[in-house]
């Protein structure tokens, strides 16, 4: 039996842990080194941490927030936002990062995907893929970038077949439709994904209750469980998910 990991995901900006619905609306969610150093002691798997505002910016990660958690954890961290070159993950490596997320980037140039998967290994690269909900697509998800206000007309599903091809290690597939609204993870989406491809799928976007964990994995194949809301405002605790997780007979690692 597989073990589901449980990660935490501190979305950043101007210094902060923030959390919005559908990308927009944001409430400030605190300090991200109190935030990383209490969901370790809690028993998060890994963490990540995306500077949702560095490609809209047209900037890079702050270099400076990576530094500062990474150095309050020794669980995996993953950091995404305005990853463009290989330059840009090798100084997130060099400031703490254990894997990388690319999502907009990729998206503009798929050679970066290859790329970093040669230079760093497959396992360390993560490609983010954020959709909506479009009929006239063959899956029905469209991919969307720039944090989800730019619709690319590319299907959603036949991108992750080729970040696959590409070399990427990891996807995280986030529905737009339902990013904060605790609703519950897209299942189709994250299904959709999941069948399609042979790599780790990342559940993200609206947990909610505790019923919504265990769903993603049966229903939505999924092997990683993102969540931020629900963890930041001390809805549930990571220790509720994972209990509810072993009751359902998903491996996870309660230590």
């Amino acid at each position: 039996m597989k073990t589901v990991k449980i990660m935490p995901c501190l979305d950043m900006k101007e210094g902060r842990v923030v959390k919005g619905v559908n990308f927009v609306n944001l409430r400030d969610a605190g300090d991200p080194v109190e935030n990383a150093r209490f969901y370790q002691q809690e028993g998060a798997d890994e963490l990540a941490m995306l500077d949702i505002a560095a490609t809209l910016e047209n900037r890079k990660t702050r270099l400076e927030w990576v530094e500062a958690v990474a150095s309050v954890i020794d669980i995996p961290l993953t950091v995404g936002g305005g990853v463009s070159t290989l330059d840009d993950i090798k100084m997130l490596f060099d400031a703490g990062a254990d894997n990388v997320s690319m999502n907009s980037a990729a998206v503009k140039g798929p050679g970066l995907i290859e790329a970093a998967a040669n230079a760093f290994g497959s396992i360390r690269i993560t490609v983010a893929i954020d959709a909506r909900r479009n009929e006239r697509l063959p899956s029905g998800f469209e991919l969307v970038v720039a944090g989800g206000t730019t619709r690319t007309g590319l299907d959603a599903i036949e991108w992750a077949q080729r970040c696959e091809s590409l070399g990427a290690g990891v996807l995280l597939p986030t529905s737009m439709d339902g990013d904060g609204t605790r609703n519950g993870y897209d299942i189709p989406f994250i299904r959709a994904v999941s069948d399609a491809v042979g790599l780790p799928v990342v559940a993200s976007g609206g947990a909610g209750k505790l019923e919504d964990f265990s769903e993603a994995v049966i229903e939505g194949g999924a092997a990683i469980l993102l969540a931020a809301s629900v963890f930041h405002f001390r809805t549930l605790s990571i220790r509720q998910v994972k209990e509810h997780l072993h009751e359902k007979g998903i491996g996870v690692r309660l230590s």
